[in-house]
Order: C-alpha cells, then sequence, then structure tokens
C-alpha cells in the first residue's frame, strides 16, 4: 500500500469512530432516556448539543487547519474525544453525560475537513471528488456500526460497556495518525500529476479568508441547501429514526436498528459512486446536488404517515433509498472547495460544515420540541406527533431546493 493510501486508510478509520459519535442516540436513546429518566426535549438537547458544539468548533478550526496543517489539529481533537468518551460511559447523570457530548462533538469536528486538506496534498483534482465520496463511505462504516451491532451490544451488555470499547479503539486510531500521516508528500517522493494544493499555497489572513467566503453569494445557497440536507437525514439516522420506528411500528430495539442499517448500507453505496456520477455522468455539481436532494425531499415524505403501511421488505428498501439519495450531498465538498482559493480551502470547508452540522443541531432539537408537546401513553409517542415533527426538515429542504436553482455551478481547478 502506498503512503497517500496508509493516510487514507487511517484517516478513515477516524472518521468511521466520529460518525458513529454522531449517529449512535439513535438506538440508545430509550436506554438512556429510562436510565438517566430525560423527557423528548432533553434527550433532543444531548444529541443535538454534539452537533451544536461540532458545528461552532468549525469557525477557528478552518484557519488553525489552513496554518498548521491536519495533522496537528486531528492529534489534538482526537485525545480530547478519547476523554468525552470515556466521561460519557462512565457518567452516573445527565449533567456528566451532557458534558461528555459536548467534549466528544469537540474532539470530532476537525476529522473530515481535516482530511480533505491533507488529501489536497495527496491527490489530484481529478481524484478529489471521488476520494471525498470514499472517506464519506467508509466513514459510514461507523454509522453501520451504530444501527443494529450497537443494538445488539445494548442489548447484552447495556449502553455503557460498547462506548468504553470505542473509546479505546479512538485511543489506538490517535496513535495511528501520530505515527503514519503526514500533511504533505516529501520533495520528491510519490508526485502526484496536477496536485490540488501545492505544498505552501498563498494564505489569505484570517479576517481576509472569512470575508471572501461570507460575500460570496453561491456560498450562502449551498450553506442552505446543506443545513436541510445533513439535518434530514441526521433526524432519521441520529435521534428520532429510531423512535419513530419503535413508536409507530411497535418494532423492537434490534429491528429498528436493522431498518436504520439500510440507509446507512444506501448512504455508503451511493459515496462510492457519486463522485463519478458527478465528474463524468452529470458532468455537475449542481445538478447532482438538485437532482437528489429532490428525491430525498419526496422520499421523506414517508414519514408523515405513508411507511407505517408498508411491509418490512418495501420498509427496508424506502429506507435504503433514503440513504441512496442523501449521498448526493457529499458533493458539497467538492464544490466548496472548487469556489475558492487553495489559501483557504479548510477555511471556506469548516465554514460550509458549520451550516451541515448545525442543521442536524437545530432540526433535531426542534422536532425534539415538538414531539414532547404530545401526551405519552405507556412510554410511547403518538405517531401525529412524529408526523407533525418530520415536517419540519422536508419543508425546509424544499425551500432550499427552490433557492439552489440560483447557484453558480462549478468545475475542478485546472479545468
Amino acid at each position: 500500500m502506498t503512503k497517500r493510501w496508509q493516510i487514507f486508510a487511517v484517516l478513515a478509520l477516524m472518521y468511521v469512530l466520529a460518525y458513529f459519535f454522531r449517529v449512535s442516540m439513535a438506538v440508545v436513546a430509550k436506554d438512556l432516556a429510562q436510565e438517566l429518566r430525560l423527557d423528548a426535549a432533553r434527550l433532543g438537547t444531548l444529541s443535538s448539543v454534539f452537533f451544536y458544539v461540532y458545528a461552532f468548533a468549525q469557525i477557528p478550526l478552518g484557519p488553525l487547519i489552513d496554518r498548521l496543517g491536519g495533522r496537528q489539529i486531528i492529534i489534538l481533537s482526537g485525545l480530547l474525544t478519547v476523554c468525552g468518551t470515556f466521561l460519557f460511559a462512565l457518567a452516573p447523570a445527565y449533567p456528566a453525560t451532557l458534558t461528555g457530548r459536548v467534549l466528544i462533538g469537540i474532539g470530532t469536528a476537525s476529522v473530515l475537513m481535516a482530511s480533505l486538506k491533507i488529501y489536497g496534498n495527496w491527490f489530484s483534482p481529478h481524484e478529489f471528488a471521488t476520494i471525498s465520496g470514499f472517506m464519506v463511505a467508509l466513514g459510514n462504516l461507523g454509522n453501520l456500526s451504530a444501527t443494529a451491532p450497537l443494538a445488539l451490544a445494548v442489548s447484552r451488555f447495556g449502553w455503557r460497556h460498547p462506548f468504553l470499547a470505542v473509546g479505546i479503539v479512538q485511543a489506538v486510531a490517535v496513535l495511528l495518525v501520530r505515527l503514519i500521516v503526514t500533511d504533505s508528500p516529501p520533495p520528491g517522493a510519490e508526485p502526484v500529476d496536477e496536485p490540488l494544493y501545492t505544498t505552501h499555497p498563498p494564505h489569505h489572513g484570517v479576517i481576509e479568508g472569512w470575508k471572501i467566503v461570507v460575500t460570496y453569494p453561491s456560498f450562502w445557497l449551498l450553506a442552505c441547501l446543506s443545513f436541510f440536507w445533513y439535518g434530514n437525514y441526521m433526524v432519521l439516522q441520529g435521534l428520532w429514526g429510531g423512535p419513530y420506528l419503535m413508536d409507530t411500528l411497535g418494532l423492537s430495539r434490534a429491528a429498528a436498528g436493522n431498518v436504520l442499517l439500510f440507509t446507512s448500507l444506501g448512504f455508503i453505496a451511493g459515496c462510492l459512486v457519486i463522485g463519478r456520477i458527478s465528474d463524468r455522468v452529470l458532468k455537475s455539481r449542481k445538478w447532482t446536488l438538485l437532482w437528489g436532494q429532490l428525491a430525498l425531499m419526496l422520499l421523506m415524505t414517508l414519514m408523515l404517515g405513508p411507511a407505517e403501511a408498508l411491509s418490512r421488505p418495501l420498509l427496508n428498501a424506502a429506507f435504503f433509498a433514503i440513504g441512496l439519495t442523501v449521498s448526493s450531498g457529499v458533493t458539497i465538498y467538492p464544490m466548496i472547495r472548487e469556489m475558492f482559493p487553495a489559501g483557504i480551502s479548510a477555511t471556506a470547508m469548516t465554514a460550509l460544515n458549520f451550516f451541515v452540522v448545525i442543521g442536524a443541531a437545530a432540526v433535531q432539537q426542534v422536532m425534539g420540541v415538538i414531539i414532547g408537546h404530545f401526551p405519552r401513553t405507556a412510554g410511547i409517542y403518538p405517531p401525529a406527533a412524529y408526523h407533525r415533527a418530520f415536517l419540519i426538515p422536508i419543508i425546509g429542504l424544499a425551500c432550499a431546493v427552490l433557492l439552489f436553482f440560483f447557484v453558480r455551478d462549478t468545475k475542478p481547478h485546472g479545468q
């Protein structure tokens, strides 16, 4: 295995773990609520706080990655993740659990953006969309592990022991980053044709870099779409998909985890091909996003009631299709990178990632408030609670898709 693929493998492992932390609440939500005596609003806060701190961490991380390189930032933040994981797993009450989620959110915030910055020095522009898709696809193995496998582990060992085990794996992954990853190839080693970034691209000042990004109109249209793209995915896969399936369809935790597993499989399958679709089939970042997000919006309307009438095979197929359409959103990363100069690439990507993650946080929490207004019977919320709550991400995505028609398309640097 060449050096750049060793680096890719190690950083992908880090992203697998980051994704596990991001979506694992959907499976353990009922257990946390019972043991810690949490209502829907507090449960929504416990899940969404991860995304809030993850999002706001993007603001300083972009310039730091541009200045210091991705490797150092990933190592330092990875150690913070280790601490947060053990605190979460051992927490005796809600405040300590919340603090653990905060530390995990901050600690995992740099993984994807710093990795993409490093890949910019190791891969060519024509490989970048494909590499981005591969990274997210492999990262979703963490998504897979946080569905049926986590449900099985929780059923056998309780929710604390699986998180302790993942904390140990996280510590090993940080060590591997320290030993293997470098920010860029040494002079003369493994030359890359048409490198995406030069080893030392020209830097802009922090304020100047942010000004360039936020004054570009297409950035805001992409940010709006990103907000609701990931918001739709995370309300289903990250928190409320599990309770929805258990409360409205009467599925067990394990059965709900199995259904959510199909969303992860669809997402992974889509991520493996979305770069090629964008580069070679549609030959457009904009239209890849538009068609994919329109399909996602239509499929999400199943959560307004029709999903409850589906047979199990059709339900699995529907959730797989949702994951497949969600993968179109990965195109935002090559698109935002192509909008701006290399010297502020991490600043631009983290600025966009702020809206990606804050969307997941806000929509999850708003749904929690809406669901919590409905009375529970024997600890179960009525279907109407979920139907009302799912209108928020669906309508938001519809509006974002309409606005995105006005965005300027991009092309890989050098074309």
